[in-house]
Parts: structure tokens; sequence; C-alpha cells
């Protein structure tokens, strides 16, 4: 038998209102942030009866997910707390909800309060590059590290091992949390719209998506549904990326695709879909053949096309094959006397093994993958 939370109902529209335990799984926070949040900004239950747990009723959990929207999005708290607190005031009342709470951290001036806008923009990167530390958040930094890091967050759907990440990726990873697809989506936007597919892929991006994989693996299924979303939706906006470039104006048709392909029994696709979207932006064919690639279908792909470039992924040990890649990079096509070669790039974790391997190119990361390749046969420089 076990200890249940207070009776809630299940949803947030019960009149008898959520307990905090419940909105905090519902944002994908921990309680702790709830009870900072109502202690420095003054974001708390409208409606407090002495004795009891805290009740928050559905205009209180409005008012907290769009405090968690924009907070996600870089904006810092304090000024996203006194937005939230505006957008909340009851017509009626004209009393803001939360406001029997002396709002703003210590120290903060009634003339700064006033002065804050109704759109916030979201802040800028820290002076140290933009990332944010685990247990440095502060008042006014990211909301607090134990929004995604710490004990408290396990228990409310949070606790995802970031470390030391820039904002933006601790706002998409707190979004995937809570499994708001609009916050996730805007998120993953403005950062390539922002920082560009490299810089967007390498500091924001793929950091979220290995925090949210590495704590699924560690958790069995309890974070598979954030890994599918935010999967679902880094592939959609790098797939969009691609599409649009490839049909940009002015591209030639006649210069042979770079092949890009995970190898067999590899289903890690992402990080060739980022590759292939920033090819694609910068005017260079791609021919993807995605997942799982067999063997047989690698080198007959490669002598069909004669691609001078092939990149090969892998995620694991168990899906690098050495034999296989070196084949590849031995394989000569073209016509009798001015036959070629591939060059052979082997990119992922998985290669550790291929590092003394001469005949094959390792690129270390998404940007110096796009400088090899850049650099191989017609395609110029990068």
């Amino acid at each position: 038998m076990t200890t249940t939370e207070p009776h809630s109902g299940g949803h947030p529209g019960d009149e008898a209102g959520v307990t905090t335990g419940f909105l905090a799984r519902k944002l994908g926070v921990s309680p702790t942030t709830l009870r900072s949040w109502d202690r420095r900004y003054g974001l708390g239950p409208a409606a407090r009866v002495e004795g009891r747990h805290r009740r928050w009723s559905p205009d209180d959990v409005a008012m907290m997910q769009d405090m968690c929207r924009m907070t996600a999005a870089g904006v810092p708290p304090a000024e996203a707390a006194r937005v939230a607190r505006r957008r909340a005031v009851p017509e009626d009342t004209g009393t803001p909800i939360g406001s029997a709470v002396e709002p703003g951290p210590p120290g903060e001036s009634a003339a700064g309060q006033a002065s804050s806008p109704e759109r916030p923009s979201p802040a800028g990167r820290p002076p140290d590059g933009g990332r944010v530390s685990e247990g440095h958040g502060g008042a006014e930094g990211s909301g607090g590290a134990e929004v995604l890091e710490g004990t408290g967050a396990g228990r409310s759907g949070g606790g995802l091992p970031l470390g030391s990440v820039w904002q933006e990726c601790r706002g998409l990873a707190r979004a995937a949390v809570r499994l708001d697809a609009v916050a996730v989506q805007e998120q993953l936007t403005r950062a390539v719209t922002t920082y560009g597919l490299i810089t967007a892929w390498e500091e924001i991006l793929a950091p979220a998506l290995h925090a949210v994989g590495r704590k699924w693996e560690s958790a069995g299924d309890q974070y598979v549904e954030v890994e599918h979303l935010l999967s679902w939706h880094v592939s959609a906006t790098l797939r969009h990326c691609y599409v649009r470039s490839s049909q940009a104006p002015g591209r030639s048709g006649d210069a042979l695709p770079v092949v890009l392909a995970c190898m067999p029994g590899e289903l890690h696709t992402l990080p060739l879909e980022a590759l292939s979207a920033v090819l694609a932006e910068r005017g260079l064919p791609v021919l993807m053949l995605g997942g799982a690639v067999p063997a047989e279908a690698l080198v007959a792909t490669v002598r069909r096309i004669g691609s001078t470039a092939v990149v090969l992924w892998s995620q694991s040990r168990s899906t690098a094959s050495l034999a296989l890649a070196r084949h590849l990079a031995a394989t000569r096509w073209g016509v009798r006397g001015a036959r070629t070669h591939t060059a052979v790039h082997v990119c992922g974790p998985g290669w550790g093994a291929a590092k003394h391997e001469t005949q094959l190119r390792r690129p270390r990361s998404l940007r110096d993958a796009v400088t090899a390749l850049a650099g191989d046969g017609p395609y110029g420089t990068a």
C-alpha cells in the first residue's frame, strides 16, 4: 500500500484545484522550483487555506504554464514572473493572482517592476559563452538547477543530466520534459534562426537530446515519451531546413552527391539529418539513405552513383564495422583507366577503434564534418 497525494481530481480543471506535486509533474519542474518562484516572485495559488495543502486553480496553472514558457525561451525569471502575473489579473477584481506575496526578489525596485515590457525579450547569453552551470542558476539565472537537476527534480519529471549548457538548451529540455510540443518547436525554430544550424545543433539540440537519452536509459521507459517528442520535432526541424535549401533556385543537379548512411543495425539518424541540412544549405548535393543500411546496399550505392564521399554514422561500437568501412574505402569506380575511389568519413562515438585507420577520415563534430566534406573533390573549400 502506498501513500498518495491529497485528492486533486486528477485534472487541472477540478474546482478543488491540483496539488503542488501534480502541477510540478505537469510542468516538468520540481516542487522546490514552484516554492522558490512563489517565495521570490509571488507566483503562488490565489487562494490559500491555513493548515491545508496548497491548491492551484485553473487560473494558477495557466499562469505557471506562461511562466515556464517564458523562462524556457530565455527570459529572466523575475521579468517572466512580472509578465505572468500581469496576464493573470482577473478582469473583475483587478487583483493579480499571487499578489498576497511580495512580488520580485529582494532589492528589486518598484520602478523596475513597472517598466518591464508586456512581451519580454529573451535574455542574452551569459558572458561565459552562453553556458549555465548546474547549481548556479540563482534568482536571475535559468530558474535554478533544480528545474532539471537535483533530488527534487527526479520526482517531478525533471532530473535531466545536462551539466554546463547554454540557457537555450536548458529551456528546450524543460519544454520537452513538460511535453509542451508548441514550446519545443518554438525553441528549435528560434535556435536555428538565431545561431545557424551548426551552432544550434552542437550547443542546443544535441546536448538536450543526449540528456534525454541518458535519462531514458537510466530510468527505463519513464522518459520514453519525452525522448520521442523531442526527437520528432528535431527531425522535423532539420528536414524542413534540408527541403528549403535543396529547393533553392540556381542549384546544379550535375554534381555527385555525398552519401549519408547509418551502419547496419544503427538507427540513430538525427546526426546525419543535421549534416544533410547543413550540406544542403551550402549547396552540396546529398543522398540520405537513413538508418540501418545493409552492407550490400551501401557498396552497391557507392558503385552505382560514383560518389566521392560517404559518411558512415555509428552510435555504438556494436554497429561500427571497420571491415565494411575499409571495403568502401578500397572500392574503385569509374571508367577503365580513370578509376577513382570514395573518401570514407566515419562519424559518431562508435568509431573509437578507427583512430589509427589512415585510409578513413574521422571528423569529430558536425562542424568538422562540414569542413572536411566541403573540401572533397568538386565541392570546393568551406
